[in-house]
């Protein structure tokens, strides 16, 4: 077994600003739509199950990177996946990476109709189909025009989200911090649900190519964009109910708007309006993600090629792009955010708990193959740190209700199926 030669990218990259970068792809509209709904089982104690939902970026994090310093140049989870079980793991897990960005394109648009619903009184489920359609247009236009608009709402978005701890300042030591409505329980839920604002870290490792020294920097800067992230998204949760307290806000469609409104006079319109850029730009790159999964995945053989033609003017993947926006839409039918944010976190769960297993099965499969990041401690040969996440994946997968991992289940079930049809006839064609 041995890497695919293929000209090596500049590494020009240094360790703080592989960190920027980290931190914002992580940093997202999650907190802007479910930190509401988190509220309600976490209390003021909001903090404390985004520490918990930490735990998972760290631990699969460097999992990982030693995954993408054996196979740097490959097609990510769908090769790791390959090389560690099968082809047709390798296969539902690329799709479960797919779903994830679809599902997640979802509930960020629901917490946008959130947002403008407050604002002008519109439609939610109505508001979200305008956004999802609109992102899907201007992916289709061009990946530069998408990347302008992605820039702007990037910097408007990280400006929301320190605007708000600075208004929470004055108000800190207001309530009390460990107040937990539904008790530990809640708390667990509220990490299984939080998590989603961290979706995004396993992008960092793919930077490898392109940083000095990426065997030690990729590591530290990871953890240090998880950390930094974890930082702010305590602030912010300590300084929203600190303005309000929890109830203020719990079940909230539009939580930022609310605290701001009670913190100055034209607030509520002023994040509202944060709010829907920060919102529009997370749909915008989730949708760009997803469609270039399946484009590549297509080009691959993995899909058909339908997925994989490229429109000649703008230089598309349009069919790519058009099916990722309709399933999006598709979803939305759930009308709860929760509960969509709940079905893209059982995808992203189930994922991340087979990239830990990976690593385990590799050590035992190929224990001589070169890993130039190499995770460090194990016991009886098992890699601890993997091990680890794997557990902790599956603790926040249980914590899932029972409804969520039914339908889970059905699109895990829907999609091994497909995957052994379509191994079967890739067999028989070669």
């Amino acid at each position: 077994m041995k890497p695919d030669k293929i000209p090596a990218l500049a590494r020009t990259l240094t360790l703080p600003e592989v960190t920027i970068t980290g931190i914002g792809v992580i940093l997202g509209a999650g907190i802007y739509a479910l930190i509401g709904e988190a509220a309600s089982m976490a209390g003021n104690a909001l903090w404390f199950s985004f520490m918990l939902s930490s735990l998972i970026a760290l631990f699969t994090g460097l999992s990982y990177m030693e995954l993408s310093s054996m196979f740097p140049l490959a097609g990510a989870e769908y090769e790791y996946t390959k090389h560690s079980i099968g082809p047709t793991t390798g296969f539902v897990i690329g799709m479960l990476v797919v779903f994830s960005g679809i599902l997640g394109s979802s509930t960020v648009a629901l917490g946008f109709g959130g947002y403008l619903n407050g604002l002008i009184n519109f439609p939610i489920i109505l508001s979200a189909i305008f956004l999802i359609a609109s992102s899907s247009l201007l992916i289709f236009i061009g990946i530069k025009q998408s990347a302008k608009v992605a820039i702007i709402c990037t910097i408007i978005e990280a400006g929301g989200i320190v605007g708000i701890i600075l208004l929470g300042l004055p108000y800190i030591g207001d309530v009390d911090y460990l107040a937990m409505p539904l008790g530990f329980a809640g708390i667990f839920q509220a990490s299984a649900l939080l998590f989603f604002a961290f979706q995004g870290f396993e992008e960092i490792v793919k930077l490898s190519e392109e940083t000095i020294e990426p065997e030690k920097n990729i590591p530290k800067s990871l953890i240090f964009a998880v950390l930094i992230t974890i930082v702010l998204y305590v602030a912010v949760s300590i300084s929203i109910v600190s303005i309000g307290g929890w109830q203020e806000i719990a079940g909230s469609s539009n939580p930022f708007a609310k605290v701001a409104g009670i913190a100055f006079p034209g607030g509520y319109t002023l994040f509202s309006a944060i709010a829907l850029f920060a919102t529009a730009n997370t749909v915008l790159l989730m949708l760009l993600s997803g469609s270039r999964i399946i484009y590549g995945m297509a080009k691959k053989g993995n899909l058909p090629k339908k997925f994989a033609e490229v429109h000649e003017i703008h230089k598309t993947p349009t069919f790519a792009i058009i099916t990722a926006g309709i399933a999006s839409i598709i979803f939305l039918g759930f009308g709860n955010i929760s509960d969509v944010a709940y079905l893209a976190n059982f995808t992203l769960f189930v994922t991340f708990a087979v990239i830990n297993s990976s690593v385990i099965i590799l050590r035992f499969k190929y224990p001589d193959y070169k890993r130039p990041f190499k995770i460090k401690w194990s016991l009886f040969k098992i890699p601890v740190i993997p091990a680890i996440g794997l557990m902790t994946c599956i603790f926040f997968l249980i914590q899932l209700e029972f409804d969520i991992i039914l339908k889970g289940g059905a699109l895990l079930t829907i999609l091994i199926i497909t995957g052994l049809t379509t191994g079967k006839k890739r067999t028989q064609k070669t």
